[in-house]
């Protein structure tokens, strides 16, 4: 499940139910230290439930647990940082007090959790609302608070569950690079999300969730390659004996200047057969490439199409409300 660095999360067999209604149904997983690492999967196939059982908010019916060398996190709050999904600030709160605010329900003293809110605010752009109350700000102003006030006690572990939701594309941006700056720090960043281009471009090791299940667990790169690599192949000319060391199903798609495109899963011979074919019937390459499959193909043949199809719809209505 992972290599010999050590693990800032491992969790065995954890299973939870509400109502006798089955939520989570035996998941393993293993974070290492200081490593960036998604959650993927649609609404209702167990990430916050899953989030909430490793922090100790809710205790596992079956399965065994272990954060930061503990079997306890409650024990830990102090080193741990936590970002729910449902987010909440004191309207009536400035900026700055409601980051130290958190701060001191973690330990740290209110003066200090001052100094550093405005600090963290100044670092990431938003010193001008440091003295600005949560209600005056808009929604990305007070998440953005919000997530500062996670990260104010400098936890060596920290736990976004959908992070990403409802920030617009800068802030989005924003906080990737904040989730890479605290990576290359050391501490170590757990988020779930719906959206699979942020945990492609931002994670190295991922679970796949769907059904209250982990049908994959690893490396990215190992997800990925569970499906064939993609040629992307452009020709001058449409059909030619070459068109037999083509995949069956491989269908041109016709250019108006003449000459096609195609997309197809490598053959399992390799390239160098159908590169001399190509060159020997005369295809007329214009263009080849060979590219590895995306994080989103490989979820629909890990997860299954009803996933796929519940993680794109999500994905849509939050691009529609402006996420």
């Amino acid at each position: 499940m992972h290599d010999t660095q050590p693990l800032a999360i491992e969790a065995r067999g954890l299973v939870k139910r509400f109502d006798g209604v089955l939520a989570v149904d035996g998941i393993d997983i293993a974070v290492p230290e200081g490593s960036i690492f998604g959650i993927l999967g649609p609404n209702g196939a167990g990430k916050t439930t899953t989030l909430r059982m490793l922090l100790g908010i809710i205790d596992p019916d079956v399965g065994t647990r272990r954060v930061l060398g503990s079997e306890n996190p409650h024990a830990l709050a102090n080193r741990i940082g936590y970002l729910p999904e449902e987010r909440g600030l004191y309207p009536a709160m400035k900026a700055v007090d409601a980051i130290a605010f958190v701060g001191a329900l973690r330990g740290l003293p209110t003066a200090e959790g001052r100094r550093r809110g405005y600090r963290l605010l100044e670092e990431h752009g938003f010193a001008h609302i440091a003295d600005r109350q949560i209600r005056q700000m808009s929604k990305g102003q007070a998440q953005t608070v919000q997530l500062l006030a996670t990260l104010v006690h400098d936890p060596a572990l920290v736990v976004l569950d959908e992070p990403f939701s409802g920030l617009d594309a800068i802030s989005q941006g924003r906080l990737e690079r904040t989730i890479r700056g605290l990576a290359e720090n050391g501490t170590t960043v757990i988020f779930s999300t719906h959206v699979l281009a942020h945990a492609e471009r931002l994670c190295e090791r991922i679970a796949i969730i769907a059904g209250g299940r982990v049908p994959f667990h690893g490396l990215v790169t190992e997800a990925r390659d569970r499906l064939p690599p993609q040629v992307h192949l452009e020709t001058r000319v449409i059909d030619g004996p070459w068109r037999a060391a083509l995949p069956a199903d491989a269908q041109p798609q016709v250019k108006a200047a003449g000459g096609a495109l195609w997309a197809f899963s490598l053959p399992d011979d390799g390239v160098e057969p159908l590169l001399i074919a190509l060159v020997e019937g005369q295809a007329g390459i214009q263009s080849l490439s060979i590219e590895r499959a995306g994080l989103h193909d490989a979820f629909v043949a890990i997860a299954g199409e009803a996933a796929a199809k519940a993680l794109e719809e999500e994905t849509g209505a939050a691009r529609g409300a402006g996420a």
